[in-house]
């Protein structure tokens, strides 16, 4: 018997995905502008909530790390650029609330659990101190590698628009409108500083004093001369985003030719451990007869620290900069 449609079935399946592209068109026609402003970056979607961009200039600031004029607030200089560039956006105050309240609950946890003074201070101390500086050091690497990445695209943005006759503040605001965060937010702190009375050049020493960028030096020099002699800042950009290009596949081709390098060292590091847990896993009582000497834990360190010479000579010589 042939297959037979069901024609009331038909129509009720057509006028489902009717319906269902009738509610995406009124959604993409009332709400896509204001969609895309609050994902492409933070600056955005706080504009998109309070168009005054005095205010948000100082909010941004603020969470931070900064002042209203956009200064540091901290009396340690290399603590507070830290800060500023990890792109944390919690506030000083509250990072700190944070800190002193992972020391406490620490120091509380070791007292309770190891029942010593001496080792819940060591504990408090990590946490509220080497803890958090690692990772405000792993936060600013891994947001200046974000914002390497983008950079180059940010140049031909630039680019396009000065080749269209855009001014370069102009230009500039256009990769705050079209980039997402970290690039978009810091473009747009630019854009700001220059609307509300700082020159150029300061702006764009702000932003690498923001970032620490690697090769927002040559960005900054590029236009910094431009301001003051002259000059094909289009080409000279365009010639700069190349390089830079050609930098990222260079250290990425460097990266592969050093995944086995660094595959060894993973390997030859991780093996050792893995046998002494595996054997204290199998045969509890291996080490018992000789754990209590002191000779074993002076062995025991000396190769712990030997492993980790090794393991520094081989980054060495597979991480270097290009």
């Amino acid at each position: 018997m042939p297959f037979e449609w069901d024609q009331a079935y038909v129509f009720y399946g057509l006028a489902a995905v009717s319906a269902i592209l009738f509610a995406e068109a009124i959604y993409l026609l009332l709400f896509k502008a204001t969609s895309y402003r609050s994902r492409i970056n933070r600056r955005l979607s706080l504009l998109t909530d309070s168009p005054d961009r005095v205010n948000i200039l100082v909010q941004l600031r603020k969470e931070r790390g900064l002042n209203r004029e956009g200064g540091l607030r901290l009396p340690f200089e290399s603590l507070n650029r830290l800060i500023l560039q990890s792109g944390l956006t919690m506030g000083l105050s509250r990072l700190g609330v944070i800190v002193a309240l992972a020391a406490v609950v620490a120091f509380a946890a070791a007292v309770v659990i190891r029942g010593s003074i001496a080792e819940a201070l060591g504990w408090a101390l990590f946490t509220g101190v080497l803890a958090p500086y690692i990772g405000l050091r792993m936060l600013r690497g891994r947001r200046q590698k974000r914002f390497g990445l983008q950079f180059p695209d940010a140049i031909d943005i630039i680019v396009r628009s000065l080749r269209a006759g855009h001014p370069v503040p102009i230009a500039v605001s256009m990769v705050s409108r079209e980039m997402p965060d970290p690039i978009g937010t810091e473009f747009g702190l630019v854009a700001d500083e220059v609307t509300y009375g700082a020159d150029l050049e300061t702006a764009m020493r702000n932003l690498y004093f923001r970032v620490g960028q690697d090769d927002l030096p040559l960005f900054v020099t590029a236009v910094a001369i431009q301001g003051t002699t002259g000059g094909n800042l289009g080409e000279i950009l365009q010639n700069l985003s190349t390089v830079i290009r050609q930098r990222f596949k260079m250290r990425r081709k460097v990266k592969a030719l050093a995944a086995e390098g660094r595959m060894s060292a993973i390997m030859l590091s991780s093996l050792p451990i893995g046998v002494f847990f595996m054997i204290h896993l199998v045969s509890p009582d291996f080490y018992g007869s000789v754990w209590q000497f002191d000779l074993t834990k002076m062995i025991l360190a000396a190769a712990g620290a030997w492993m980790l010479i090794g393991n520094f000579a081989m980054y060495r010589m597979v991480n270097f900069r290009i």
